[in-house]
């Protein structure tokens, strides 16, 4: 697979970006792409593994270790090589519904299995993957392939998101009627509204997925919430033969300090959604970060998103606080391959930041305090103490206050972006839904059944938050489970 010597003969490359100062000019996808030659080059150093661990998508340490879906990497690593392009595609597609999302905001755990990142830097997967799928679409190979026999039954898929819109996907491709429902204007769930334009772009990439799949069959009903009085679940159960509730873990984490209540302090969704529908939409309301000094609170991919964001609004500055000590540059003891890499990484946003300021607005081992507002109640600073952390009488590792190091942080803007707890409840509580004790919904992983007879859940509000690549695997699955139940057999994958 690939060029036999190729790990040996080539280094690895990824696609330049952008100029950081550049890019945040605009909401413009900051990726740029490889020639054809290079990409080639970049499939050759794929090592004709005789166990290829990048597509196992096997949970080690509670990460994934391999694709979740298990795409058969190494076999369209093999193709793009010799320029096989259309039977590339075709690989990519037997796994994968949507290679140009995960191509674009996976973090690529395949990459993190890859045997050749024991010694030497892994395989491109990544770029590879969307630039198959680019390919794909550019060439005119993507069409719509409606199903050639419909089997009269009706299932609805609750959340358009991405478990949502892979059991949509299967569903429709097994010859059931489908309707998506979305509470949203736009369907895409997370892709649509949850990451920002530049990483992924919502009219070139996500709607044009999306008219595909209208176009094989599925309809999709928007500004509609399930549960309540635009559409109750008693007409939902008697409508639809089978219902897969994909609404992800959308519940925010918050932070219930003293002036948690002040004007300019937000969860970071509310103000990446908002900013998502002014860019489609201009002249749309959002909260802006222009010329404020803006503190984000929390780490990951919702923080990053809030620091590019909020350097495209034009901020005054941008500091982001995370709890957590700062990871190793390289792979500890008790992190080995091929484990995910839990490695010091910089993201675009805080690459943006360091050009735009000159150093990572990241600050760890600390935490807010208290938000601190004027007498009309607007927020002006944030207090912060660093944290040490140990066990405490129960054994368990929490943060601990370091006395000395109190700061307070003038600020216009918090966002908060420290995680979801799970599911929203109400369209649970209507449907009278069984839940585990994190307050996800109760189905077993591949079976997803939930305690309701031909009702299942997928994604996140199954499993609480996670990865998009785990989202089209449950939403594949629960599209597998959801066939059999309907036709007593299933050839879905």
């Amino acid at each position: 697979m690939g060029k036999p010597t190729g790990f040996m003969e080539f280094c690895r490359e990824i696609p330049a970006d952008r100029a950081p100062l550049e890019r945040i000019n605009d909401w413009n996808e900051f990726h740029l792409h490889m020639s054809e030659e290079a990409l080639r080059t970049q499939g050759a150093r794929c090592m004709d593994c005789g166990i290829p661990f990048c597509h196992t998508g096997t949970l080690l340490s509670g990460m994934a270790s391999g694709c979740p879906i298990n795409n058969l990497i190494p076999e369209w690593n093999d193709l793009v090589y010799r320029g096989l392009w259309q039977q590339a595609l075709d690989r990519l597609h037997r796994t994968n519904n949507f290679p140009e999302f995960t191509g674009r905001v996976c973090p690529a755990p395949c990459e993190g299995s890859c045997t050749l990142g024991m010694s030497d830097p892994a395989v491109t997967i990544k770029n590879i993957e969307v630039s198959i799928i680019e390919r794909g679409w550019q060439e005119g190979w993507i069409v719509a392939n409606q199903p050639k026999i419909r089997t009269g039954k009706k299932v609805a898929v609750v959340g358009s998101g991405p478990a949502g819109l892979s059991a949509a996907a299967q569903l429709n491709k097994a010859g059931h009627t489908v309707t998506v429902f979305e509470r949203a204007d736009l369907p895409g769930g997370l892709l649509m509204y949850g990451i920002p334009n530049m990483k992924l772009d919502k009219r070139e990439v996500v709607l044009r997925r999306v008219k595909l799949l209208e176009q094989e069959g599925i309809n999709f009903v928007c500004n509609t919430a399930i549960g309540g009085s635009d559409y109750p679940v008693e007409k939902l159960r008697s409508e639809f033969d089978a219902v897969i509730l994909a609404t992800g873990a959308t519940l925010p984490r918050d932070l219930p300090i003293e002036g948690r209540g002040l004007n300019g302090v937000h969860f970071a969704m509310d103000f990446l959604a908002a900013n998502t529908r002014a860019v489609l939409n201009p002249g749309t309301d959002f909260i802006s970060a222009k010329g404020k000094d803006v503190i984000i609170i929390g780490g990951g991919d919702t923080g990053t998103d809030c620091v590019a964001t909020s350097l495209r609004h034009g901020c005054n500055s941008v500091t982001q606080l995370e709890i957590m000590p700062q990871s190793p540059e390289q792979r500890a003891a008790d992190n080995p391959w091929p484990e995910w890499p839990k490695t010091h990484k910089v993201d675009y946003g805080q690459e943006e930041a360091a050009a735009r300021y000159g150093a990572d607005p990241r600050t760890y081992l600390t935490t807010a305090t208290k938000f601190e507002g004027d007498a009309s109640g607007n927020l002006t600073a944030v207090h912060t103490v660093q944290v040490s952390w140990g066990k405490n009488e129960k054994g368990q590792f929490v943060p601990n206050p370091v006395p000395g190091t109190e700061q307070v942080r003038p600020a216009g803007l918090v966002l908060l972006a420290m995680g979801f707890l799970g599911p929203e409840q109400p369209l649970l509580d209507a449907l009278g839904v069984e839940r585990d004790g994190r307050s996800n919904i109760k189905a077993e992983y591949e079976q997803y059944t939930t305690s309701i007879p031909g009702v299942f859940a997928a994604g996140d509000c199954r499993r609480g938050q996670s990865l998009v690549v785990w989202a089209f695997n449950e939403g594949r699955g629960a599209a597998r489970e959801c066939d059999r139940y309907l036709m007593g057999e299933t050839e879905l994958p």
